[in-house]
């Protein structure tokens, strides 16, 4: 085992020592040999696939045919299934109902008033999880009402209830497929992958080439985004019924179909809740990324605000996101933790007297709103804001720690972030595939060595070699900072309660604040660039850090550490020699998570200056060029696949080492 780990430990520096060789010998090399396809791959031998993607999709729309259906017939089949109850809903909480469009229109019903809304929400809250979750869900929606986001949100609330059904059939009908036919789950997993890794952005730009600039479009993008984990949690969910409950069901001479629907399909009702409210949380975090294409709403308020630097309505319109993501989540958790009810009594009327009384409500609340105007719109003088607090803030620190900010900015920027970048720019391609192959393979097997060598063989014949290498550099920087911040800040959580209520709280608001909230206090503050991507997406990314840290601390055997104690072990020791060895694996899940949140927040940073995959995405997404959208957002999504294979593989291989070490 020594002599393995010697033998490991002397590659790794001789990869190392070669690579800084070549990093800085690669300019001088070029000019003395003339040989140019060291530092960049050649332009005649990249694959253009990014043109081949774009044709193929412009003759999908404009010349593809299914018998006697073009393509383009599809397309609007799914805008008008997607478009006629976001129209209804739309008009009914947001807009009112009317005869005719534009200035000529005719009102003839005026949209539902805020009261029977919250009044509506409130008593569901209370029917599933009585008074506590009912305040907590009245108190969400009056946020949005006092700070004057209640038409945004309405939009929002419209788009989360025509995305997340669809969503959800949609998710529970390939995971039913998926639990059926083997072959189905097999061809579905790469495909699963992908989508959860490609960027939000790549999303939008086939979509919006597909189906325009509008709500439609946003819709089918979140459905999209939201359906991968409703397909992965309804397939484990049914595989993870009890033998007993389906033979049982078999022997009470079900069909197939019937054992489906009245026995697996209940059983693993639990299961399918929690997918329900992954699709509720994935629709909520795309509010904001759709709002680029026409979804409105709350997020197209942050847009708005971070366009402008407004940071106190940026701050307030992320927080309207978090605080109805608060109550869709906690009245789903609550849904989904009801168990079977007793059998109703008396007359349907009865039965359903509830329903009848919020109808009667709402069918009431139409004329009091003629009769008292603050039913209908909450009254502007009524409303908060904190845009004025936000702002003398930011122009404070601005004005009295500028000459310290600057100071670290450079320091960060000379001694870590330039030279990180200029090495890694430095490696040429050919080597880099070299190490594409040696590292994984060394890690996780020749297998894992290969899948690196053609991602990595894509992303150069591609020709984004250099945006790979600056894409890298900034994750590879901002998670060690935030693994440096948050495995510590997760081992105090692991050891103190105190600091563990604390810090849950913390890490539970930052991975609820829409991601674009992040970029409007570090603009403020750092201005455009590198260090400015790096601020936010440490921010974001250090979330994971902490938790897992956590939670490794606190699952570690306490007979272990008792034995420790016993042993004469200082609080130092047991920490470095029991508690981090055993908590190891988790930490090292915690890694993973990490990059997978630094890659997914990197994308957004293209927005504040950065020269890597992201902007590339962005570029293709506002010139709806949808190939190279596609081969960039393929980029990262390998890049991303393959950060968890690696990590994953590492987390195995420590498992091991630990078992046979003891």
């Amino acid at each position: 085992m020594k002599r393995l780990r010697l033998n490991g430990l002397m590659l790794w520096i001789g990869l190392f020592a070669i690579t800084i060789g070549l990093s800085v010998s690669s300019k001088a090399l070029v000019q003395l040999t003339g040989w140019t396809w060291l530092a960049k791959y050649p332009q005649g031998l990249q694959l253009n696939l990014d043109r081949f993607l774009s044709a193929a999709l412009k003759w999908l729309l404009e010349d593809a045919a299914l018998g006697s259906f073009q393509f383009r017939d599809i397309t609007r089949l799914i805008s008008a299934t997607v478009e006629a109850p976001y129209a209804v809903l739309r008009d009914l909480i947001v807009n009112g109902f009317a005869i005719g469009q534009g200035q000529t229109a005719i009102p003839i019903l005026q949209p539902m008033g805020w009261l029977p809304i919250i009044l509506g929400f409130g008593v569901l809250a209370y029917r599933l999880g009585g008074p506590k979750l009912a305040a907590i869900v009245v108190a969400s929606f009056a946020y949005l009402l006092l700070f004057g986001l209640w038409q945004s949100a309405m939009v929002t609330l419209v788009s989360v209830a025509v995305a997340v059904p669809l969503g959800v059939a949609g998710g529970v009908f390939l995971g039913i497929a998926a639990f059926k036919l083997r072959w189905v789950e097999l061809a579905l997993r790469p495909f699963l992958d992908l989508m959860q890794t490609v960027p939000v952005f790549a999303y939008l730009v086939p979509i919006l080439f597909l189906f325009g600039f509008g709500p439609t479009s946003a819709l089918v993008a979140t459905m999209i985004y939201a359906m991968p984990p409703m397909v992965r949690i309804t397939t484990r969910g049914l595989q993870a019924v009890s033998p007993e409950i389906v033979e049982a069901g078999k022997m009470a001479g079900c069909t197939p179909r019937q054992l489906l629907w009245k026995v697996q399909l209940p059983a693993a009702r639990t299961m399918v809740m929690v997918g329900v409210n992954q699709v509720i949380m994935l629709t909520l975090n795309m509010v904001i990324i759709a709002s680029m294409i026409g979804a409105g709403g709350l997020g197209y308020d942050v847009l708005t605000a971070l366009r402008k630097l407004d940071v106190g309505r940026g701050v307030e319109a992320g927080f309207g996101i978090v605080f109805l993501a608060i109550a869709l989540d906690r009245l789903s958790q609550a849904l989904a933790t009801q168990g079977p009810t007793e059998p109703a009594v008396g007359s349907w009327m009865r039965r359903n007297r509830t329903f009848f009384a919020y109808l009667a409500i709402v069918v009431a609340s139409y004329p009091l709103a003629k009769l008292i105007p603050a039913l209908a719109a909450f009254p502007a003088e009524l409303q908060l804001s904190t845009g004025g607090f936000w702002a003398a803030v930011v122009s404070w620190i601005n004005v009295n720690l500028y000459d310290q900010i600057e100071a670290v900015k450079v320091a960060v920027l000379v001694y870590v972030l330039v030279p990180v970048k200029v090495f890694l720019l430095g490696i040429p391609w050919a080597w880099g595939l070299v190490l594409s192959f040696v590292i994984p393979a060394w890690i996780g097997g020749w297998r894992l060595g290969v899948m690196g060598l053609v991602f990595a063989a894509f992303i150069a014949t591609s020709g984004l070699w250099p945006q790979a290498m600056i894409t890298l550099y900034l994750c590879g920087v901002s998670v060690v900072i935030a693994m440096l911040i948050g495995v510590p800040l997760g081992i105090l959580a692991g050891q103190n309660e105190r600091a563990h209520t604390v810090l849950t709280w913390v890490i539970d608001t930052l991975q609820t604040l829409p991601t674009f909230v992040y970029l409007i206090p570090v603009v403020m503050l750092f201005r455009v660039g590198d260090f400015s991507a790096m601020i936010a997406v440490v921010m974001y990314a250090v979330v994971p850090a902490i938790r897992y840290a956590a939670v490794g601390i606190r699952g570690v055997d306490s007979q272990i550490v008792e034995a420790g104690i016993v042993s004469g072990c200082t609080p130092r020791q047991l920490i470095w020699k029991i508690k981090l060895p055993q908590a190891m694996p988790t930490i090292l899940l915690g890694l993973n998570q990490t990059i997978m949140f630094a890659l997914s927040m990197l994308v957004i940073t293209a927005l504040v200056g950065t020269r890597d995959l992201g902007q590339e995405v962005y570029i293709a997404l506002t010139k709806a060029n949808a190939g190279k959208g596609i081969v960039a957002g393929l980029a990262v999504a390998f890049i991303a696949i393959m950060s968890d294979r690696l990590t994953n593989a590492a987390v195995k291989g420590r498992s091991t080492t630990g078992v046979s070490d003891v």
